[in-house]
């Protein structure tokens, strides 16, 4: 029977619980007791959905997947949900083409539904309050799913001055009477530490609390799909032949896309090195170049802003894997962590990582130049993020097939666009997307369409150390 445990040694619980709780009361994050095994077969070839049904049902025994998954990918503009396109020497897996353009999309139009269905059977009645902690796109794909949904509220913390104007508005303009949104001074690090601070403390008897960031399994299971999907679609233009290994080169920043695609290579998909794109701010990099995770730098400002995150939660999954579940070694190591802002992993646990993963960091200045490069060369408009996972392509070993996750539509960050491409008159504005369209020829997203019109519903912007408060009041308040 499927059940899951705590990284830090919590007791098991269902699946169901898992989802419901996002992280586990001692800290730790949710794994499996036993990774599901899904060898890559002709089952791949089928829909996404069909696809993201077997994978859900492996994961999340307990849910009806079928049900969670109906109609639930109707609001992207491909019937792909997630096309591969050839760019040149490269494959490129658009994962932008859902509600809010931004690969977020792919999962946080499942969680709410995963954590409707768990509270309906867990605790019945009972409020539910998912907190967020964004460095831009989760925010606005989180809030865009949960809007509407009965006994369920949202609340997105983003740093006010760390993401893109078209980023900004997208939250603070979202509809509905259950979705927030809050900027705070501070950083993506600052909101990520200010959730945790209030899970390990919980604010009201009556309200629970959930996670829609990837520390939720939730949220990370769905994200598992689209690597099976890219390596069918691989197989079926004949660049591969079914059991070949591909790349994937990943643009990086809390570490939950790239480790579903390690998820995937050791549940059976022939997944061969996979590359993990930062920029400057390389915390991730110099781990898996070395074995030290140092979070003591200051936090760096980029055109990437996804990717400005220097405490990534997800690798604390990785560090349980390579310490084959040694709980207690990984609670030493978030300890030291917490406490020095640093750790070195035993080179046991190094070599373990590093035959899996290769990485790279891309500066502003090298990610301005891919952007230019592709364009220039192939008419292809790549976002700042998926730049670095391009240039990341470079670390990649051997001549195999190597697979660019691109993470975010290029028009939510137009002024790096028009920076990169020498487009004039184009700044971080609410309304530079359009004029960006304008600029390519090429049509912006219905989602990021007239956001300078639309109301700002959400103005709030606080102090990192008053999250707690505005959570209170919001709770109070419900």
């Amino acid at each position: 029977m499927m059940m899951y445990q705590s990284t830090r040694g919590a007791a098991q619980v269902s699946p169901m619980q898992a989802v419901y709780e996002g992280m586990a009361p001692d800290g730790g994050l949710y794994v499996p007791t036993h990774l599901p095994q899904l060898p890559y077969g002709d089952w791949a070839q089928g829909t996404f959905v069909q696809v993201a049904q077997r994978i859900l049902s492996a994961w999340l025994p307990g849910f009806d997947a079928a049900a969670v998954l109906q109609g639930v990918y109707d609001a992207f503009d491909t019937p792909q949900v997630v096309p591969l396109v050839q760019v040149g020497p490269a494959h490129v897996l658009e994962l932008f083409h859902g509600p809010t353009a931004a690969f977020k999309d792919v999962a946080l139009c499942v969680l709410p539904r995963l954590l409707k269905a768990a509270g309906q059977q867990l605790h019945p009645g009972t409020r539910l309050l998912v907190l967020i902690a964004t460095s831009g796109d989760t925010g606005s794909a989180a809030l865009h799913g949960f809007s509407g949904v009965e006994g369920i509220r949202a609340l997105a913390f983003y740093p006010s001055k760390g993401i893109s104007a078209v980023q900004r508005a997208q939250m603070v303009t979202m509809p509905g009477g259950n979705v927030a949104a809050c900027g705070i001074q501070g950083n993506f690090d600052d909101a990520q530490s200010g959730v945790k601070r209030i899970f390990a403390a919980p604010i009201s008897a009556d309200v629970r609390l959930s996670s829609a960031n990837s520390i939720n399994i939730g949220r990370l299971v769905p994200q598992i799909t689209y690597y099976y999907t890219a390596y069918a679609q691989l197989v079926r233009q004949g660049t591969i032949r079914a059991g070949e290994r591909v790349d994937y080169a990943v643009p990086t920043g809390n570490f939950g896309d790239i480790l579903a695609g390690w998820l995937a290579k050791h549940m059976g998909l022939p997944v061969g090195t996979l590359i993990c794109a930062t920029n400057a701010n390389d915390a991730l990099d110099v781990f898996l170049r070395i074995g030290i995770y140092d979070r003591r730098k200051p936090l760096a400002r980029t055109l990437s802003p996804s990717m400005d995150i220097l405490v990534s939660s997800n690798l604390e999954r990785l560090l349980w894997y390579a310490c084959d579940g040694d709980s207690a070694y990984v609670s030493d190591l978030m300890a030291q962590l917490a406490r020095e802002g640093h750790y070195a992993v035993s080179a046991s646990v190094r070599e373990r990582i590093a035959q899996d993963f290769v990485s790279v960091s891309v500066s502003d200045a090298q990610g301005l130049m891919q952007i230019q490069s592709v364009y220039r060369q192939h008419g292809y408009a790549m976002d700042p993020h998926t730049a670095a996972a391009w240039a990341g392509r470079e670390a990649a070993q051997g001549n195999r097939p190597c697979v660019v996750l691109s993470t975010a539509s290029p028009f939510k960050f137009p002024q790096a666009m028009a920076q990169a491409l020498g487009f004039a008159g184009i700044d971080d504005t609410v309304d530079a997307a359009e004029r960006l369209g304008q600029a390519l020829g090429q049509p912006v997203p219905v989602s990021l369409s007239g956001l300078g019109q639309r109301p700002v519903l959400h103005p709030d912007v606080i102090e990192a150390g008053d999250m707690d408060d505005y959570v209170r009041r919001m709770v109070d308040a419900w």
